[in-house]
């Protein structure tokens, strides 16, 4: 994950521990998850290269390589990318950086697609405004930026997921007192929110951009934004 402080997935989260959160998950978790991938990849396009914000240990890369001519992953978290980096041999066509999603090292209209999926959102820690505007800033006039948060209806299977992993010991106990629908606060200080249809509403007010909201399988609310050509 992404961001310009160490984040929790940095310190506590990353590597080997978050792929058993996604190998712990329950059925319907797993649903959501191939969900989110099938709807991301009927909206990218086979021309050009995409950019993964967060990659982690490079969860999506072989899903994004059946549709993207390139792949591009970046976060933070340097035992992220070594892991993914084992996790990926066999693969090619793809590439590993370390960087910022909120401060992206190149130049406008890069990308034919930028994708932040499974609420990266809300897990980079940093400004979600700006995390939306470098994103739209490197993908090309015809091409599309894509983020996704948990649609409401997922809420309890979404929190029955983390206290899973807390169970673990994957992520800190949850405290049950601070979290509320939409929320959840563990007692080592990892908190994630969650974005409304209204917010990235919000979010993208001010830009040269088209968006679209879908929430898919009940589970995954998706902003498309697309930069606007004229």
């Amino acid at each position: 994950m992404c961001g310009e402080k160490k984040s929790y997935y940095i310190s506590s989260l990353s590597g080997q521990r978050l792929k058993k959160c996604y190998d712990i998950a329950p059925p319907r978790v797993k649903r959501y998850l191939r969900a989110e991938i099938e709807f991301l990849l009927e909206q990218i396009s086979p021309a050009g290269w995409t950019l993964d914000l967060g990659c982690g240990y490079g969860r999506i890369i072989p899903d994004l390589l059946r549709k993207a001519e390139k792949v591009v992953g970046i976060d933070n978290s340097r035992p992220n990318l070594s892991f993914a980096r084992q996790y990926l041999r066999g693969f090619n066509r793809f590439h590993l950086l370390a960087m910022d999603a909120a401060r992206l090292g190149w130049a406008d209209g890069v990308f034919s697609s930028v994708v932040c999926i499974q609420n990266g959102i809300s897990a980079f820690q940093v400004g979600p405004k700006q995390l939306i505007s470098e994103a739209v800033r490197v993908t090309k006039r015809n091409g599309v930026a894509l983020f996704s948060t948990y649609a409401d209806a997922f809420w309890e299977d979404r929190l029955e997921w983390f206290r899973l992993q807390a169970r673990q010991g994957l992520v800190g106990e949850i405290d049950e007192g601070k979290t509320r629908r939409g929320v959840i606060v563990c007692r080592d200080g990892f908190r994630a929110t969650t974005f409304s249809a209204d917010d990235f509403i919000d979010l993208t007010r001010g830009l040269d951009v088209k968006i679209d909201i879908a929430e898919v399988d009940a589970s995954s609310l998706f902003c498309s934004i697309r930069p606007c050509q004229f």
